[in-house]
C-alpha cells in the first residue's frame, strides 16, 4: 500500500455563519460514519460497526452545544486530522483503541477515594 501524504488533506477555512458551520459538521459526521466498516478493517478491529459508529456519535454529542463560531472551526480541523490520521494509518491499534476504553465511558464507576483507586491499579 502506498502511503500518500496529501490523501484527504483539506485547507483550513473558517466558517462564515452558524448554518455554515452547521453544514460542515453535519458532513464531518457523515464521512466519520461511512468510513467506520474500512476504520474496522483496516485496524482489526473485534467490535461489531455499530459500535464504532455509536463511539463517533458520543463524540460528537460531547460538543453540541457549542455556539462559538471560532471553537467550532478548532473542532472541525481537529475532527479532521484525526479522520485523515486514521485513514492513511498514521495511528496504531493502540491510538483508535483509546477511544474505546472504559474510563473514557461518562457512565464509568469512579473509586469514592484515593486509596480504594489505588488499589483497583487505576492511574
Amino acid at each position: 500500500m502506498t502511503i500518500n501524504p496529501t490523501f484527504l488533506a483539506q485547507r483550513t477555512r473558517s466558517s462564515a455563519n452558524l448554518a455554515e458551520a452547521k453544514r460542515r459538521v453535519i458532513r464531518s459526521y457523515r464521512e466519520w460514519l461511512r468510513a467506520s466498516p474500512e476504520i474496522q478493517t483496516m485496524y482489526s478491529l473485534d467490535m461489531p460497526v455499530s459500535a464504532i459508529r455509536t463511539k463517533i456519535r458520543q463524540e460528537f454529542e460531547k460538543h453540541r452545544y457549542v455556539s462559538q463560531l471560532n471553537v467550532i472551526d478548532v473542532l472541525l480541523y481537529q475532527s479532521h486530522a484525526e479522520f485523515q490520521e486514521t485513514l492513511n494509518y498514521w495511528k496504531q491499534l493502540s491510538h483508535v483503541l483509546k477511544y474505546f476504553r472504559p474510563e473514557e465511558d461518562p457512565g464509568a464507576r469512579l473509586p469514592p477515594n484515593f486509596i480504594s483507586g489505588f488499589l483497583e491499579g487505576r492511574n
